[in-house]
């Protein structure tokens, strides 16, 4: 990626904070010195998860998990105020000389510029553009999911959930020799997004049955209860839809002891245990950024808007807006 050279910018800056559940708003402040091993990075886009970001924007973070869900760089504390968001791409315009005009990549919250350890910034590969990058914590999870998964060569894969997560499963997945991947979602929209990707899609009721692994990742409990039905004998459904504070009920008296199901959760804040003891989460990041470097990715960015709209487009994406995969938010 050649060196971007960014204007002078001041110490001042501009935040979004979640100030109540389902209420955003721009905040200023001035940023602190850049110590020794730090950047400054001045934000070119960053993106709205709409899981787990959403999930904080409404105010569903359970008291219990107040600690767990801490995102890396987040001010405030649950459920409001807060400043929250771990997906930043920018320049760095201070720091080490082999840092200093060049595009990372940053689990950062939604703000115009930030000073942060060198270490957490992690620098994009060449042929991987900033407008793009915004998908990388995406990546990491979908990394992350396979590494739980474990699919095999040969195996017939369900992904059940078509947003971001679900599709980047279930586009790598697809490159992996004779594995066989069928996206399932409620909206048929979804298939024309599939077909971009190279991948087949199912309607619930049309979805292939039998399958060695399903992955589920729609966000609703009934696209859980379709993931189960679509499992075949001593199958594995791997979960990766986190639901806050609303409870979910599976139908697990049916068929669930019968075929042996094995029901898994997997979640992006540890490094799957098959790879811990040799992947850090910096390495794992990187694997993320040179996946991101295919040019049909783009299709998963499907809104933008100033970062000056950002308290209106959370809350229209909290309203519903079923349309938008990922949003981009542009600070130019």
């Amino acid at each position: 990626m050649p060196a971007i050279h960014p204007p002078v910018v001041s110490d001042d800056f501009y935040a979004c904070w979640t100030e109540a559940p389902g209420r955003a708003a721009i905040r200023s402040g001035t940023l602190g010195p850049v110590g020794e091993g730090d950047v400054r990075v001045r934000a070119l886009h960053s993106a709205v998860s709409r899981g787990t970001e959403l999930l904080v924007f409404n105010g569903e973070v359970p008291e219990s998990e107040h600690a767990r869900m801490r995102a890396p760089f987040q001010e405030g504390e649950f459920p409001a105020p807060v400043k929250y968001g771990y997906a930043s791409v920018g320049v760095v315009d201070a720091g080490p000389p082999a840092l200093q005009g060049r595009a990372v990549f940053c689990l950062y919250p939604h703000q115009t510029h930030y000073v942060v350890p060198q270490g957490a910034v992690h620098r994009l590969p060449d042929g991987l553009p900033p407008a793009r990058a915004v998908l990388a914590a995406h990546m990491e999870t979908a990394v992350n999911a396979l590494w739980d998964a474990t699919p095999r060569v040969g195996d017939r894969v369900a992904v059940v959930g078509g947003g971001v997560v679900g599709l980047l499963v279930a586009w790598l997945a697809s490159r992996m020799p004779g594995v066989q991947v069928e996206l399932v979602d409620v909206r048929a929209e979804r298939a024309q997004v599939a077909a971009r990707l190279g991948l087949a899609f199912a309607l619930p009721a049309e979805a292939t049955p039998d399958a060695d692994l399903v992955v589920h990742a729609s966000g609703q409990s009934a696209g859980l209860v379709t993931a189960l039905g679509l499992a075949g004998f001593e199958a594995t459904v791997l979960e990766l839809s986190w639901y806050g504070r609303r409870a979910v009920a599976l139908p697990l008296g049916e068929a669930f002891h019968a075929r042996r199901l094995t029901l898994r959760s997997s979640q992006v804040g540890h490094v799957a245990t098959a790879q811990r003891g040799r992947w850090t989460h910096a390495r794992r990041m990187a694997l993320a950024l040179s996946l991101l470097r295919d040019p049909v990715l783009d299709t998963l960015v499907t809104d933008a808007a100033s970062f000056d709209d950002l308290p209106q487009v959370l809350a229209r994406l909290a309203a519903g807006a079923p349309d938008t995969l990922c949003h981009r938010i542009d600070y130019a």
